[in-house]
């Protein structure tokens, strides 16, 4: 079996490439079994162990193990590290242990681009970031790869790392670190929120016609990033059905309140993708895409780097 590092996974997974790859594995579809979701009650807070299997009917079959440390930011650390493992469908025989924090950090951006793609209007140029983790360079890189982004925005809690960040694309972009969040809100055309938070960060109200907001930080139901207002006010997309109803914390916590319902969710992207459902309503409307994370998006990922890697060799 082979081990595949995370520089491998970064170099085989350039973002049109990967993007498109999610794409046609949404239109065709794979058997994607409930993601297995366990808390752990470690001595400096709560982790979670995340297990998600995927398989093709008649190709490849994958399970992602991932442990998510929200802690680990407290001691300069990543809060997602994993692993996943890639089997050949004919037999069942192994063939190679990925990055799985790389490969996960990768495949999210990418679905936030794909979801941007069908959704973001066309002349989105402004994107704010909000969240400085991992994640936050990867949003900018694919969102870039689909939008015609020139101007980047990025929040954080910690004004440094947003400083450090903006200077890392400021030969590529027209990038600044913001405090005023409200203010970089009302200007973007774009909003990706990468964080673990459990308190709204992104107000509906601030909210302008034509914006596009991508929601991938949270992945539980106490998790949001949102207030109910932006849900209100949104026609909202999902990258799947069944992660919403499980785990979307900014859904299911608007739907608490009342100012949401479940059926009120335009598509997942299977749909978006295929034509069954419809996007964007006009170019005033504001779109919202959350994203929970789906084994598909890992699979199409991990087969894409082994048969890019497979054809260099």
């Amino acid at each position: 079996m082979r081990i595949i590092s995370a520089d491998e996974v970064a170099a085989s997974l350039p973002w049109p490439a990967l993007v498109e790859r999610l794409a046609t594995t949404f239109r065709q579809g794979v058997v994607s079994p409930p993601r297995h979701h366990h808390a752990m009650h470690r001595p400096d807070g709560e982790a979670t162990l995340l297990l998600m299997p995927a398989w093709e009917r008649d190709g490849y079959i994958g399970v992602k193990m991932v442990n998510v440390f929200p802690q680990n930011a407290d001691h300069g650390l990543p809060a997602i590290s994993g692993v996943y493992f890639l089997s050949e469908g004919a037999h069942g025989r192994p063939l190679a242990c990925l990055d799985g924090s790389e490969l996960t950090r990768r495949r999210t951006a990418a679905a936030s681009a794909l979801a941007a793609r069908e959704l973001a209007r066309a002349d989105a140029e402004t994107l704010l970031v909000v969240g400085t983790g991992k994640l936050a360079p990867m949003v900018i890189e694919a969102h870039a790869a689909v939008r015609p982004i020139r101007r980047v925005r990025i929040w954080g809690r910690h004004p440094e790392k947003a400083e450090r960040l903006a200077a890392d694309y400021a030969d590529r972009f027209d990038a600044e670190a913001v405090t005023d969040l409200e203010q970089a809100a009302r200007e973007a055309d774009l909003i990706s929120c990468v964080t673990l938070s459990s308190e709204p960060l992104i107000r509906g109200a601030w909210l302008t016609p034509g914006t596009h907001l991508d929601l991938i930080g949270a992945f539980r139901p106490t998790m949001r990033e949102t207030d109910a207002d932006c849900l209100r006010r949104s026609e909202v997309f999902v990258d799947t059905y069944a992660g919403a109803k499980g785990e979307a914390g900014d859904i299911l916590q608007a739907i608490d309140e009342g100012a949401f319902a479940f059926s009120d969710i335009r598509a997942e992207l299977a749909e978006l993708l295929t034509g069954q459902r419809p996007g964007r309503s006009s170019d005033d409307a504001i779109t919202l895409f959350k994203s929970v994370g789906a084994s598909l998006e890992d699979l199409a990922a991990a087969i894409e780097v082994w048969e890019r890697l497979e054809r260099a060799e």
